[in-house]
């Protein structure tokens, strides 16, 4: 009540007061001691919360609850390009790159959900927290079933899409065009505590993104019409539906095919605040709808640096003959100083734990009649000069490239296996980020031109 508030600012006060007679005598002419107190040395406590701030910037941004004076007093120093190093918010998802834990999902080893889960039960556990039930599970793979379904309206969309648009373009497209038929009621309240209806959006939509860029495909390439439901049966999982109507054919695909789609979307996921992950985020701060929030992940993750990673990298590795071609690749782009794909991550500075699976997969491919030998020979030159030289690990993207080649898998389709895939990981963060939501809009150092009035020519009426 307003007695309760009274004494808190008289509390506010006195310890305020305190704090600004004891000046010290070298600094008397100056306030800049205000601005250089220690981490941790600032105890102010005010109406609007006690400092808990480490940051020297500390005792005039205790004046106010919006803390404008870390920003007027910032320089470009304390500036962090990409957001490195920077606790954008709390999450109980994932772990990525902690030490002596590796990857992991709601506390689950990715090696051990990779060898002994479904995606079906990944996407479950993501979304809802825990690993489904048998029953739990039934009803998932049962709503799946109807997600696959594309109605005429998005279909026509699809066909007026050419034929040379990037597919991760399409996927966007049918994102929000599915967003205009079945769309999601924004109401800030309910929003912020019934996830349920996000929860089957999602589902809708990693259930239909693979009919839906698969229709489009064949349309243009196969100039057919795909009748998804042709193909089909209900006890089809997720990956087995990707590969049947790639191949357009109702008989179950190659088991290791299989095993390798399915993993792939496993290991694919979820990655913390990753570039699309923390780009969803920003869009749901907003309040905005569940479509636009995965719109806005897509487009993130179509960018090489990002998703489409996995296709630079079969770009990169196609023209190879031999290991001897790969390592005259490897010394011409060290020596001109480019970029080569699927090594480095931001986070992993001593190997990405995906990698290890992607890697075996791929040699396991390589070994049968139809695979590749060649190509796997290659890519393992290549990933031991990268550490040899620079001390650079492969990541998930360098030999989930070949991987998916021996399965057939046409290249510019590798990144919307990855939009099936990370869509659950998405939707868990912004359920997260409704739950408890403040609206993510950080702050620039301007270093443009200083105020300054307008040339004479332009100070005219606009009468």
């Amino acid at each position: 009540g307003a007695p309760q508030a009274m004494r808190a600012l008289r509390a506010f006060g006195s310890s305020l007061g305190k704090l600004l007679t004891s000046t010290p005598k070298s600094t008397t002419k100056s306030t800049k001691h205000l601005h250089t107190l220690k981490p941790k040395e600032c105890t102010i406590s005010s109406p609007f919360g006690s400092c808990t701030s480490t940051s020297s910037l500390c005792l005039r941004a205790c004046l106010t609850p919006t803390w404008h004076h870390h920003l007027t007093t910032m320089s470009e120093s304390d500036i962090r390009k990409g957001l490195v190093g920077v606790l954008a918010d709390k999450s109980a998802v994932s772990t990525v790159g902690k030490k002596d834990i590796g990857l992991t999902y709601r506390g689950y080893r990715i090696e051990d959900l990779a060898k002994e889960c479904s995606f079906e039960e990944v996407m479950f556990l993501l979304m809802r927290g825990h690993l489904p039930s048998a029953s739990e599970l039934g009803a998932l793979k049962q709503r799946l079933v109807k997600a696959r379904h594309l109605p005429n309206e998005l279909k026509v969309a699809l066909e007026q899409l050419p034929a040379t648009a990037h597919p991760m373009d399409v996927l966007r497209t049918g994102c929000s065009v599915l967003g205009t038929l079945e769309p999601e009621e924004v109401d800030n309240v309910k929003m912020t505590k019934d996830h349920e209806p996000l929860l089957r959006i999602a589902e809708r939509l990693t259930g239909s993104f693979g009919p839906m860029i698969l229709y489009w495909y064949h349309y243009h390439v196969s100039g057919v019409r795909l009748d998804v439901d042709s193909f089909l049966e209900d006890d089809d999982s997720l990956s087995q539906v990707f590969l049947k109507l790639l191949f357009r054919q109702s008989e179950k695909p190659d088991p290791l095919h299989n095993k390798v789609v399915d993993t792939s979307y496993i290991l694919y996921a979820e990655h913390d605040f990753a570039a699309s992950t923390f780009a969803s985020r920003v869009t749901a701060s907003t309040m905005s709808d569940a479509y636009s929030c995965i719109a806005t992940a897509i487009g993130t993750l179509r960018g090489n640096l990002h998703g489409g990673a996995n296709e630079a990298v079969m770009h990169l590795l196609e023209p190879l003959k031999d290991t001897q071609e790969g390592q005259q690749m490897v010394d011409q782009k060290l020596k001109n100083k480019e970029v080569i794909m699927g090594f480095g991550h931001r986070i992993y500075k001593n190997g990405d734990p995906r990698n290890a699976v992607f890697k075996d997969l791929s040699r396991e491919l390589s070994k049968r009649p139809e695979g590749k030998p060649a190509l796997y020979a290659i890519s393992e030159h290549v990933e031991k000069l990268m550490e040899e030289r620079k001390g650079m690990y492969a990541n998930a993207d360098f030999y989930a490239a070949s991987a998916y080649h021996q399965c057939g898998i046409p290249t510019y389709l590798f990144t919307p296996l990855f939009v099936v895939a990370r869509t659950s990981g998405w939707v868990a963060h912004i359920v997260e980020q409704r739950s408890a939501n403040k609206i993510i809009r950080p702050s620039s150092h301007y270093v443009g031109p200083q105020e300054r009035d307008m040339p004479s020519t332009f100070v005219r009426s606009k009468l």
